[in-house]
């Protein structure tokens, strides 16, 4: 026996690896080897460049997925040897023995966990390795542009250099030139433009009307959609059709480049600008949609910034120049590239664009501050001095930019030059979208909930929004440098959580958590509600044993709800059991009252000397029970006020319940009569009133006392039980005036207080006045 399973130990330990094998074989083992001291070699060289690198880089990352999943391997399998290994007890310590049997079955279990790890150790080094080198690689980048940044090249206002970059210049255009006239030249190209010239002209007629006449149509579109529409379609048309207004014309753009290449005339350098004519197209008409919304053409259309009416032309003016500069900007830019100009003419033909840009800037910067403080200076009821704060540092910052990005430039720091006044473009840009997208989520909600307008206090559209901006921020960190590895970089991170010992804890865990756990709460509201509207009211429990049934299976179907979420995620709360204890010292003594109000309301749950409904008097306030929760207990006065009781108080307090277990109780009615009155007689008519009283019980009889001599009157007192105490006040009420009427027909007196006064020396009196 001992030997079969020696052998079945060994096949076991033999065929553990082949799950890692499935995933990592020894050759693919070779080849990541070879790629680790690839990326090892040019890391340490630092000769490779930075399209290399990224290179490696992504094939790294792919090594490193397969990696992380290759940790995961044989988990069911350790997680069972594990547990067989707790089932055989610790290890005996050292001096003592234990049976042969269960030493023998402990190594042979040791073995197989080990043999079982060995993937995943394997896996995890790699892993390690993987991420170290990435880390390395990204190093190795973000340090070249920061170098390039800070590099210090030719001053553009250098004259000694302009010549040289005026002859760069115009041998590129010319060679553009010159290339179109010689491929022209060829009879094969002239007959293919021939056979192509209707496609082309068909291209070139609808370019221009969508570049020069589809704005205008839209235009008087929009004109006739906004009649008898409310404010709110009326804004979300005006974003649908000047969105249109771009989208036409990128449409003729694309069209327009199109029909250049259908022509074949286009050499080398004309195709290198063709390719980016599309984009940077995309960019200049987008500025000119967003400077359009920003400062609309049409005076009853509010514009995204409120400056004056006669200041809206040149903010558009502005706006559509600073597209138009990214747009030259980016030909060149690409036209250098393929020429491979000197740093010296790149910073000279630079230059200018940098100076017009920053005047741009500087105006828009303008704008955004006046646009802070036209609130403050009109004297508006609804001021908005956050929004208006924000403003005018934002419009600081525009003007900041627009003046020191030329002055670098002109010192010779043309990357950094570039790298401040493009990307704050840019972000200026990207923020005036978010402010649109935001704006139009809150019309289409206007719209949804059928409201003329946007309610100020609506919580929907700001999540929205907030969710909108959110989203933006890679597109910000795109836009100042950062890498799209940088991005996916951060995302990886992100999606593999925390480890904690043998858990890790990633953002898929969470969201399974609240899935399941949202699922369990829902159901534990849906048999909650069954219960308190279907199946408790048909049962003789009455309304707060109800109450305390459908509480108590709520904090049960919660925990479960928690229990069943944590368990199916996979989540091992092993590994927190540690810090939990640790934490739970100080969590005890900093809510110690808390979790004494917790355990008293689950104690008034179950005893229920309380119930809702119920009219108590605790502390010196008298009120109906209207909720008993968690921590504390509800109670609404005979004034309406609501009283918060934390549920110790009632657990250790003393508590007068006066309807608990029924509604029966007892009523004191105190009466005065003068003396020298037959007590008989007002005894007999005392109880005669009583009796009469619907409310009053006539088992226990009502009983009238005559309590003694009162300093003003024959004192007595009616005390009746009745059929429910909630109209105790109302009763006493009846009876003082059956009482009074009784009393009046029966010519008896109701005495009241009187008081005879005794001057001991009246003389003094006499002697205080005039001899008159």
């Amino acid at each position: 026996m001992t030997a079969l399973r020696l052998c079945l130990a060994i096949v076991f330990i033999a065929l553990a690896p082949l799950a890692w094998a499935q995933s990592l074989t020894a050759e693919q083992y070779r080849a990541w080897s070879d790629t680790a001291e690839r990326a090892e070699e040019a890391i340490a060289a630092g000769r490779a460049s930075n399209a290399a690198l990224e290179q490696l880089r992504t094939d790294l990352v792919g090594w490193r997925e397969d990696f992380d999943e290759g940790q995961n391997v044989n988990a069911a399998q350790i997680r069972t040897v594990q547990s067989r290994l707790s089932a055989l007890g610790p290890p005996p310590p050292d001096g003592e023995t234990e049976p042969d049997e269960v030493a023998e079955r402990r190594a042979e279990l040791t073995e197989q966990l080990s043999a079982l790890r060995a993937p995943r150790v394997q896996a995890e080094d790699a892993f390690s390795r993987a991420d170290s080198l990435i880390f390395e690689i990204d190093r190795v980048i973000r340090e070249r542009q920061t170098d390039a940044l800070m590099e210090l090249g030719p001053s553009p206002l250098n004259p000694a250099l302009w010549g040289t970059a005026l002859t760069s210049l115009g041998t590129s255009l010319r060679d553009v030139g010159e290339e179109v006239v010689a491929t022209y030249g060829t009879s094969v190209q002239r007959r293919e433009f021939r056979e192509n010239l209707p496609t082309i002209l068909l291209y070139l007629v609808l370019a221009m009307l969508a570049l020069f006449r589809g704005w205008h149509w839209l235009d008087r579109l929009q004109q006739w959609l906004d009649r008898r529409k409310s404010p709110a379609r009326q804004r979300v048309t005006h974003y649908a059709i000047s969105l249109g207004q771009a989208v036409i014309p990128f449409l003729g753009l694309v069209l327009l480049v199109e029909a250049f290449f259908d022509s074949g005339l286009v050499g080398l350098r004309g195709n290198v600008i063709l390719d980016i004519v599309p984009v940077a197209g995309a960019v200049y008409l987008a500025a000119r949609w967003l400077g359009r919304l920003t400062f609309p053409r049409r005076v009853e259309v509010e514009g995204l910034l409120d400056v004056p009416v006669e200041m809206r032309r040149a903010g558009r003016f502005y706006v559509q120049l600073a597209g138009g500069i990214f747009f030259v900007q980016a030909l060149l830019v690409s036209l250098a590239e393929f020429e491979n100009w000197s740093d010296a003419t790149r910073s000279i033909v630079a230059f200018p664009f940098l100076l017009a840009l920053g005047f741009a800037l500087t105006r828009l910067g303008r704008f955004i501050r006046i646009a802070s403080t036209r609130d403050a200076s009109a004297g508006s009821d609804d001021p908005q001095p956050y929004r208006n704060r924000v403003l005018g540092l934002l419009g600081r910052a525009i003007i900041l930019v627009g003046i020191v990005g030329p002055v670098l430039g002109a010192i010779g720091y043309t990357q950094a030059a570039r790298f401040l006044v493009y990307p704050s473009l840019l972000s200026l840009g990207l923020l005036v979208l978010i402010v649109v997208v935001q704006d139009m989520i809150s019309q289409l909600y206007a719209i949804v909930t059928r409201r003329r307008e946007v309610p100020s206090d609506s919580l929907t559209p700001v999540l929205i929004g907030l969710c909108v901006t959110i989203a933006a921020l890679p597109l910000l960190a795109l836009i100042w440098g950062a890498r799209v590895a940088d991005l996916t970089e951060l995302w990886t991170q992100f999606q593999n959580g925390i480890r904690i010992g043998e858990t890790r804890i990633s953002p898929s865990n969470f969201l399974a958590f609240a899935l399941i756990f949202s699922a369990g709460y829902a159901a534990t509201r849906l048999i909650q509600g069954t219960l308190r509207n279907s199946v408790l009211p048909k049962t003789r429990l009455d309304l707060g044993g109800q109450n305390a049934v459908v509480s108590g299976l709520g904090y049960v179907g919660i925990f479960l709800a928690a229990l069943i979420a944590i368990t199916a995620t996979g989540i091992d709360l092993s590994s927190l059991a540690i810090v939990a204890g640790a934490l739970s010292v100080g969590i005890g003594f900093g809510l110690q009252n808390i979790v004494s109000n917790f355990v008293s309301g689950i104690i008034l749950l179950i005893e229920r000397p309380i119930s809702e409904g119920d009219w108590i008097e605790v502390g010196g306030q008298m009120g109906i029970v209207r909720d008993i929760s968690v921590r504390s207990t509800r109670i609404e006065t005979f004034d309406r006020t609501d009283v918060i009781v934390p549920n110790a108080d009632l657990v250790s307090g003393m508590v007068t319940n006066w309807t608990h277990g029924n509604s029966v109780g007892r009523v004191i009615v105190p009466v005065g009569v003068a003396y020298g009155t037959d007590t008989k007689w007002i005894d007999s008519i005392l109880m005669e009133i009583a009796k009469a009283h619907p409310m009053v019980l006539a088992n226990p009889a009502p009983a009238v006392i005559f309590q003694g001599f009162g300093a003003d009157s024959l004192d007595f007192e009616i005390r009746a039980i009745l059929r429910d105490v909630n109209w105790v006040l109302s009763v006493k009420s009846d009876l003082n005036h059956a009482i009074a009427k009784r009393f009046a027909e029966e010519g008896i007196e109701i005495p009241f207080a009187q008081r005879d006064l005794w001057l001991r020396n009246p003389e003094t009196l006499k002697g205080g006045t005039s001899d008159d």
